[in-house]
């Protein structure tokens, strides 16, 4: 079994922010299977569950906010037993151009809250993740960029960005982090 956690705010207020460029990936692979979240309180998150090749994937959206995600991937992870090794994070990244995207294997928080809880609550930082371009960072405030909405000449970059990380990931969960390094970053 695999965890695929896609990072973001919950609430329309935050729905097309930066900082939800993990949700909309996940939201978008959800929408292409015909897959429906439903809350799950016991683990703090909207989740939904399905088969790919033969696995099981648990599809999970932390509704904790950004800076609290590790309790949910934490919650999902003991309930199921899913080792740090099974679980993509898929994550808004100011320091990547917008339409970029970047598999790590595992790695340091990055100054990334939403990261940094989950390492907290995994005990480590070898998880795999896939980054969201969403920079280059204006002169304001990181905290007003990544909680502010794209802009509608962003917005188009964006769209054919997530159709890509889409198929990012589906390359990911079938031939394996160094593919996907290899075609994707």
């Amino acid at each position: 079994m695999k965890l695929i956690t896609g990072l973001g705010n919950i609430g329309e207020k935050y729905c097309f922010t930066r900082h939800n460029a993990g949700f909309m990936v996940v939201d978008k692979w959800a929408l292409e299977n015909n897959l429906q979240f439903r809350e799950e309180k016991k683990f703090k998150c909207l989740m939904t569950k399905f088969n790919f090749n033969g696995e099981d994937i648990i599809i999970a959206k932390p509704t904790t906010f950004m800076n609290l995600s590790g309790e949910a991937v934490g919650a999902i992870c003991n309930f199921y037993k899913i080792d740090a090794k099974d679980i993509l994070v898929i994550y808004d990244d100011i320091a990547i151009d917008l339409g970029r995207l970047r598999f790590r294997k595992n790695g340091s928080d990055g100054g990334h809250n939403g990261i940094k809880s989950i390492i907290k609550h995994l005990g480590t930082s070898e998880f795999a993740r896939l980054k969201i371009g969403i920079g280059p960072q204006p002169p304001i405030p990181s905290e007003n960029y990544v909680l502010g909405t794209f802009t509608k000449e962003q917005a188009e970059i964006l769209k054919p960005t997530l159709s890509r990380a889409v198929s990012a990931v589906e390359c990911y969960l079938t031939d394996g982090i160094e593919k996907a390094q290899n075609i994707f970053n």
